[in-house]
């Protein structure tokens, strides 16, 4: 998997665990989530589980530094303009309260928003392939269709060509 899928995943599980439970101290949270990440990477790759147990975690690899990098302006531009992009999702999901939809689909479509809105370097086109790609993982089959639906619409009243960085 390359790094900003990668980073775009690791992006949209901080969203749900924000969406859900909101902290009261951002970088707290960010620090805290990437260490349990990273923690339980580890604990994977030896095959033990350290719930509970103190870990030491060694230095942060170049890797997981390259993920991170990707993966926190998305999330700090995603929460900063939520308001603008469930506004959108709200006029585009026609018959959807923002509520009752999918926690996951609702923060995947934010972070996708945000990326066709503010992120010049990503063509809006590669934000919807990978926020259809991440809704079929993270949630159903059903949910692709719903995302690529409702940022397909979005992508239409854009101000910039769909396929082009600036």
């Amino acid at each position: 998997m390359g790094k900003r899928r990668e980073a775009r995943e690791r992006a949209v599980q901080f969203l749900f665990q924000h969406d859900l439970n909101p902290p009261e101290d951002l970088e707290a949270a960010l620090n805290h989530f990437w260490d349990s990440q990273r923690s339980a990477a580890i604990s994977g790759e030896k095959g033990v589980a350290t719930w509970g147990q103190p870990v030491e975690l060694p230095p942060e690899t170049a890797e997981e530094a390259a993920v991170r990098l990707f993966a926190e302006p998305l999330i700090r531009g995603t929460l900063e303009h939520r308001d603008q992009a469930d506004e959108l999702i709200r006029q585009h999901a026609q018959n959807w309260d923002l509520r009752r939809m999918a926690a996951v689909d609702r923060n995947i479509l934010r972070m996708a928003i945000y990326e066709m809105l503010y992120r010049e370097d990503i063509p809006p086109v590669v934000s919807i392939n990978e926020a259809v790609d991440i809704a079929k993982k993270f949630s159903t089959q059903d949910s692709g269709k719903f995302v690529n639906g409702i940022l397909d619409k979005i992508k239409g009243e854009l101000p910039r060509p769909a396929r082009i960085v600036k």
